[in-house]
């Protein structure tokens, strides 16, 4: 770990005067510190779902939990495909070509609708996902009620992402934020009218999440077209967003597609790995599955910064690289990695040494606090390196370099880290600490390449 980041921390002064630097990241905060708004108010959203439908009953809480997995996998591949519009509106952007961003946005609207449809045609097999993956009978249909809620709202969240990743692309984030912000206001108040049937409407508790959740989600989408088309048209009349209209076009959605796809399945891939980790604790009994929420959910939280920090590398690589500006593609990229680095270093330090905080928050069982306390140790290990990773695929992404990295990562999550972790588990029948060894090592070996790649590719 020292030698990475070690050779992570060289490259970044490398020839590099201080002032720069410090230039350098207080503008990667910039960008970034809205996006890092964005991604707490998104968990605020899925907490207050949870507290909300907790206090109806077990079986509402358990549905949303588990309607709410089933649509966010279709969920995420979805955006990740349209993240691909990030890189390439920054790149245009750095290139001088602003008149082509408004084309790309467009085509990227069409291709969100298309999502849409194919998110919204797989989620209405609910039924028939819930009953494969071996769910209770008693959960299926509050969570099949909640995912076909859910999705009427997929047709405005995909366009909404389309115009978020645009936004992004040129560096605009406050609005991201704030709308973010006002989604969490707006779920709440209509999760407390659908699920508690309140002003006249019936109580349809977790049913009336997904409906919330919808609803939210066109007035996100509402809020981000009113921000673009007259709320600041300034920072975004030169890019003509809305003032043309365009037939659909398979090269300009095709240009999207092939940067976007791997990015989905990557993100998939990283998302999958850890909801089969939850699997496996499974297998060894409540005390284990329960742990592993309590270290999960307190990795997850920290990960939201340098999640925000990488898309901000993405978004700033890419205007480099449309620039022609080898060198600030890589001193932007590895700077990028650093401070992921480092806050993903200071939290594991945070995790260390209020351990017994974090898990009392959770529990006073003796023997969940016991395996959490281990899988906490081990999750302060592996953050260090999630931090490295995350930074380096956003900076491979900033260059629309996705497909190589997406095979690199799932070579790493999958092929890796999942084996290890299923064999000790399942052939060895090893301890609950040996699912986090895993996932360890697949996030070691996914920083190593990952940022061993940026290096390479970023060579003078």
């Amino acid at each position: 770990m020292a030698v990475l980041v070690s050779a992570i921390i060289v490259s970044v002064n490398e020839e590099q005067p201080v002032g720069r630097v410090w230039r350098e990241t207080r503008q990667l905060l910039l960008v970034a510190g809205p996006l890092i708004a964005n991604n707490l108010a998104i968990a605020g959203m899925n907490f207050t779902d949870a507290v909300m439908a907790g206090r109806i009953s077990t079986l509402d809480l358990a549905a949303v939990g588990v309607g709410n997995a089933l649509y966010f996998a279709a969920f995420l591949f979805g955006l990740g495909t349209l993240m691909a519009l990030s890189p390439i509106t920054a790149q245009k952007l750095g290139a001088g070509q602003q008149h082509e961003v408004g084309a790309d946005t467009r085509q990227a609207l069409y291709l969100s609708q298309l999502v849409a449809i194919v998110v919204i045609a797989l989620m209405l097999n609910a039924e028939f996902f819930l009953r494969a993956f071996g769910i209770a009978a008693d959960i299926q249909p509050g969570a099949a009620g909640y995912i076909n809620a859910i999705i009427y709202g997929s047709p405005a969240i995909f366009a909404f992402l389309a115009l978020r990743f645009a936004s992004e692309g040129i560096g605009h984030t406050r609005p991201i934020a704030v709308i973010a912000a006002l989604a969490l206001l707006c779920n709440a108040l209509f999760n407390y009218i659908f699920m508690y049937g309140k002003l006249g409407f019936p109580a349809l508790g977790a049913v009336g999440c997904g409906y919330a959740t919808a609803v939210t989600q066109w007035i996100m989408l509402a809020a981000m077209i009113w921000y673009m088309a007259r709320g600041n048209r300034r920072a975004y009349s030169e890019l003509g967003i809305f003032e043309r209209f365009d037939l659909p076009s398979l090269r300009g959605i095709g240009a999207i597609v092939v940067v976007g796809v791997p990015i989905g399945i990557g993100v998939l891939a990283e998302a999958g790995l850890f909801s089969a980790a939850a699997m496996l604790m499974g297998r060894l009994g409540a005390g284990a599955a329960g742990a592993h929420q309590i270290a999960i959910n307190y990795a997850a939280t920290m990960f939201m910064v340098p999640l925000a920090i990488s898309s901000a590398t993405m978004a700033l690589v890419g205007r480099r690289a449309g620039n022609d500006d080898k060198a600030g593609v890589r001193f932007t990229g590895m700077t990028g990695i650093a401070i992921c680095t480092l806050f993903m270093s200071v939290s594991a330090v945070l995790m260390l040494v209020f351990r017994d905080l974090v898990i009392g928050i959770y529990t006073d069982d003796p023997v969940v606090r016991d395996i959490a306390y281990s899988l906490l140790l081990m999750a302060a290990f592996f953050q260090v390196f999630d931090g490295v990773q995350v930074g380096a695929m956003g900076a491979l992404r900033g260059l629309k370099d996705t497909t190589v990295p997406m095979v690199l990562s799932i070579v790493a999550y999958w092929g890796i880290g999942f084996v290890l972790a299923w064999y000790m588990v399942v052939v060895r029948e090893a301890g609950p600490v040996w699912v986090w060894a895993g996932l360890a090592v697949g996030l070691i070996v996914a920083a190593v390449v990952l940022s061993a790649r940026f290096a390479l590719i970023t060579r003078k």
